[in-house]
C-alpha cells in the first residue's frame, strides 16, 4: 500500500499573488484600456470663456519700444468717419509731419494727436478710405482668434494670433522702467504669419487687430519675439481714446464674408489694395 501524496502548502503571499495575476490575465484578455484621452483641441472663437472686466491684479510685462529712426514708419487703418485714421502713439512719437503713404513716393498729410492715457494715435486727413468696421462693444472671448493687417518690417504682411487674457504692458521708451506709464493690453499668441517673414514685426505696430468677422477689436502696439506674444490696446481703452479725441465709439458692423487662416492675406491685401489699411511715415521729427 502506497503512502498517501502531501502536496506542499503554498504560503499566503503566494495564494495572493496567484489571484493577482488571474485577474491581470483576465483583464488583459478583454482588451481593457486606460489610455488618457487626447489633448482637446484649442477652443473656437465663441467657445471659450467671455474675457473678464481689467483689474490692477492683471500680470505686467515690461517691453522696449524701439526708438526712432526704427520707429519711422509704421501702420495706420480707417475707422469712423472718412479722413479718420487710428495708429500707435509711439511710430509718431515727436513727429512734426506725418503722411499715410498711398503709392510709391505719394503720402497724404495728416494731422496726428496722442492720446495722454494709451499709446493711441488719432491721424485726420482730407479725405480718406471707407473706415473698417467696429467691434469695440462686443466681448471678446479666449482663444479667439485675431488677425492682424500691416506693413511689418515696411513691407506688406500680416500675421494671426489667439487672444490669451489681459495683461498690464510698460512701454519702456529708453529711460528707466518705473518712468513708464503702465497701460492694459490683449496679449495675443502668434499663431502664423505670412509665408517667409522672417524675425520681429517692427512696422506692425498700429495695425488694427480683427476679429473672424473683421471687425477691429484693438491696435497692434508691440510684440515679443521670443515670448511669440502680440499686445493689443484693450477695446475699453480705444474706446476711452477715441472719446477724448471727440469720437463717438463706431456701431458693430456684422461683415458677409469671415476671415479665417485660409483667407487673411487676400483679406489683408484687399484692405491695403482699397488704403483701408496704410502704410504710415513721420517725415519730420522735432528737436
Amino acid at each position: 500500500m502506497h503512502a498517501p501524496l502531501h502536496f506542499p502548502k503554498l504560503p499566503d503571499w503566494g495564494v495572493y499573488a496567484a489571484v493577482v495575476f488571474a485577474l491581470l490575465v483576465a483583464a488583459l484578455s478583454r482588451g481593457e484600456r486606460a489610455d488618457a484621452p487626447p489633448a482637446p483641441p484649442p477652443p473656437a472663437p465663441g467657445e471659450g470663456a467671455v474675457l473678464r472686466a481689467a483689474t490692477p491684479f492683471d500680470p505686467s510685462v515690461v517691453i522696449k519700444a524701439p526708438p526712432p529712426p526704427s520707429a519711422t514708419r509704421g501702420t495706420a487703418f480707417a475707422l469712423g468717419a472718412q479722413g479718420v485714421w487710428l495708429s500707435a502713439a509711439h511710430v509718431l512719437e515727436g513727429c512734426t509731419q506725418a503722411a499715410l503713404l498711398v503709392a510709391p513716393g505719394r503720402g497724404v498729410v495728416a494731422q496726428v494727436r496722442l492720446d495722454p492715457n494709451s499709446d493711441v494715435a488719432v491721424l485726420t486727413t482730407i479725405g480718406g478710405a471707407e473706415p473698417l468696421p467696429s467691434g469695440l462693444n462686443l466681448p471678446l472671448r479666449v482663444g479667439a482668434r485675431g488677425f492682424h493687417p500691416g506693413f511689418p518690417q515696411g513691407k506688406p504682411g500680416e500675421a494671426t494670433s489667439r487672444l490669451l487674457g489681459r495683461q498690464t504692458l510698460v512701454m519702456r521708451r529708453g529711460g528707466p522702467v518705473h518712468s513708464a506709464r503702465p497701460e492694459p493690453v490683449m496679449a495675443w499668441a502668434e499663431a502664423g504669419r505670412t509665408d517667409g517673414l522672417r524675425g520681429g514685426l517692427a512696422g506692425l505696430s498700429g495695425a488694427p487687430v480683427l476679429d473672424a468677422s473683421g471687425r477691429v477689436v484693438g491696435v497692434t502696439i508691440a510684440e515679443a519675439a521670443r515670448r511669440g506674444r502680440i499686445y493689443t490696446v484693450a477695446p475699453e481703452a480705444l474706446s476711452a481714446a477715441l472719446r477724448r479725441a471727440g469720437m463717438a465709439t463706431p456701431a458693430p458692423v456684422q461683415l458677409g464674408e469671415p476671415i479665417t487662416v485660409e483667407n487673411y492675406g487676400r483679406a489683408a491685401d484687399a484692405l491695403r489694395r482699397d488704403l483701408r489699411v496704410a502704410q504710415v511715415a513721420c517725415l519730420k521729427r522735432g528737436a
